[in-house]
């Protein structure tokens, strides 16, 4: 791999890491479900008036709105409200193993026994996470773990779906994604607009973040490296995302630091490289490197 590249993809796990500490910013002015409609609209002015979409898409991206957009991202949102940035990523990061095994339910795939011995190994993780005080009841791993959920089941309807360019799904789930976010804000908060307009750097800091930074150009730089290189080379990076999670939200945020958290933190990461970590295709990949194309 080029320096170059290695350098962009610790730019894009850094990104999303210090997603989390920008959340947990905009949460001290915004309300959570708020915060998600107004990541959305940013999204979706950007990017929607430059892609097209199809009849055929449609139907896809309208599914893709409710797991993605509001499953993972509003829940996401509202959890981290209640924990700490550390805590949430490491939980949603369950979002891997929990696809893998609905992918062996639904689309009958094949998982190896060392695949399931991850799994059952990340899962033990969020059992020990449940006792960490930075998890205040079971309602708040609840909601996270329906986050990571919302996740696994998108990456299997993206799976099924008819082929949709990167920011073309971006921009239309974001787009299609506001009314959802939008009306349960509208139910379930209070005082969004007063909120947004005495809204200090935090806030506004949060939203660009989450919108721009995290979703937009993170993204763009994960595809274009995912189409020079070997899946199994790239994937591995993004369990540092968790990782980083934890180091910005000690040092930025002043989280704390337990026992709970880190023996379920490296379970959860341990057993999900396991699960993901295909070692036969990463020896083949550094014994015999990808030949450029011409």
């Amino acid at each position: 791999m080029a320096v170059r590249h290695f350098f962009l993809i610790l730019m894009v796990v850094s990104i999303w890491a210090f997603n989390n500490v920008a959340v947990k910013w905009g949460l001290l002015e915004l309300p959570p479900l708020f915060l998600t409609f107004m990541r959305f609209v940013i999204v979706a002015i950007v990017l929607v008036p430059f892609c097209r979409i199809n009849r055929q898409q449609l139907p896809w991206l309208l599914l893709l709105a409710f797991t993605f957009g509001f499953m993972h991202f509003s829940l996401l949102f509202v959890g981290l409200r209640y924990t700490d940035a550390g805590t949430g990523a490491i939980v949603v990061q369950l979002g891997t193993p929990i696809a893998m095994l609905l992918a062996m339910v639904v689309l009958k795939e094949k998982l190896k026994l060392v695949q399931l011995v991850g799994i059952m190994i990340s899962l033990s993780g969020v059992v020990v996470l449940s006792g960490s005080p930075t998890i205040p009841s079971w309602w708040v791993l609840c909601l996270l773990l329906c986050s990571a959920t919302g996740w696994a089941v998108s990456n299997l309807i993206v799976k099924k779906s008819p082929p949709i360019k990167p920011l073309t799904m971006t921009g239309w789930i974001a787009f299609l994604a506001i009314p959802i976010t939008g009306a349960s804000s509208f139910v379930m908060e209070s005082n969004q607009l007063y909120a947004l307009q005495h809204a200090g750097w935090h806030g506004w800091f949060a939203i660009l973040y989450s919108a721009i930074a995290s979703s937009i150009v993170a993204y763009t730089l994960w595809y274009m490296l995912l189409k020079k290189y070997n899946v199994n080379l790239i994937m591995p990076y993004s369990l540092l995302t968790p990782v980083l999670s934890v180091l910005m939200g000690i040092m930025v945020l002043g989280d704390s630091l337990n026992s709970f958290k880190i023996i379920g933190a490296s379970l959860v990461i341990f057993g999900t490289a396991i699960a993901v970590i295909n070692l036969r295709n990463l020896r083949m990949h550094a014994r015999f490197p990808r030949l450029r194309r011409r």
